[in-house]
């Protein structure tokens, strides 16, 4: 349910006040899963898919032993970065690096993908289990350039469909995963045209307290702060870097309307409508 509001601003929430959030759910957003080695093969086809060159900049989530990143550079003189949560994956990729001469084009971070800083990628490659895809999906669309391409291995984005798709026949991935084929995705990122920030929010209920919440800006974790409801009022404040977004309203059966106070913001203030559905989602224009 989308509503306007003054100088074209909108918003668009939803809550779902019986999900089931656990500390191991958090855990399992953070990660891509256990770390599996991308054949060679599959790799000269990704960086084939995505076209790329010295004048790119190649980042890779949950880069493993570095491999991608480290093709790029040694390949077509790229630079990039890998982000990757093992830190001892992270010395092995940098020390490559060094022992291949690509030290001063590439680098490896031990970082939560979450956190990563997107916006320098021309090219963005991933091979991440197919939740980490979904849940990455909003940060990659709102973070990156027009025209950046986003190249993936055997997982997609489900409803953000690819712009081009290659299966091909891989041996040495039956010894890995069991499954002696490989599907290559690749996405253009489109422009932006209809603006916008998109929140999300899970909440677990016990009667009239709130147990567990956890939530997300444009892909990236935050902690819902304040989170109450009382008789059919409901208030609840989602924080994002500068911005703080301060939401009350009023329950009436499945439906919910009231105001958010946008801090750092223009309009500062404005109208919310919302419906209830499995996952909340808030989009601000």
């Amino acid at each position: 349910m989308k509503t306007g509001f003054a100088k074209g601003a909108a918003l668009l929430a939803a809550l779902f006040f019986a999900a089931s959030v656990t500390a191991q759910d958090i855990d399992k957003l953070k990660t891509g899963g256990p770390y599996v080695p991308t054949p060679q093969v599959v790799v000269d086809q990704m960086l084939k898919m995505g076209a790329v060159t010295d004048k790119d900049y190649v980042i890779d989530l949950g880069s493993g032993d570095g491999v991608i990143v480290l093709t790029a550079a040694r390949q077509f003189k790229a630079g990039g970065m890998g982000i990757e949560i093992d830190p001892d994956l992270v010395r092995q990729s940098n020390a490559s690096a060094q022992k291949s001469g690509v030290a001063d084009r590439v680098h490896f971070a031990q970082l939560d993908v979450f956190k990563a800083d997107l916006s320098k990628a021309s090219v963005l490659t991933l091979y991440l289990l197919p939740g980490m895809m979904l849940n990455l999906r909003t940060k990659i669309f709102t973070e990156l350039k027009p025209g950046v391409r986003v190249v993936s291995h055997d997982y997609h984005f489900g409803e953000w469909s690819a712009d081009d798709t290659i299966s091909f026949d891989v041996a040495e991935k039956e010894m890995i995963t069991g499954v002696p084929r490989a599907t290559v995705y690749r996405w253009n990122v489109p422009a932006k045209v209809a603006g916008g920030e998109t929140y999300e929010l899970e909440l677990k209920q016990r009667f009239q307290n709130i147990t567990e919440s956890i939530g997300s800006v444009n892909g990236r974790l935050v902690r819902p702060q304040a989170v109450s409801v009382k008789g059919g009022d409901i208030s609840f404040t989602l924080p994002d870097g500068k911005t703080v977004g301060r939401f009350t309203g009023r329950v009436n059966g499945e439906a919910m309307e009231g105001t958010v106070d946008l801090s750092g913001a223009k309009p500062a203030t404005a109208k919310w409508t919302a419906t209830r559905i499995a996952v909340a989602k808030v989009v601000v224009e």
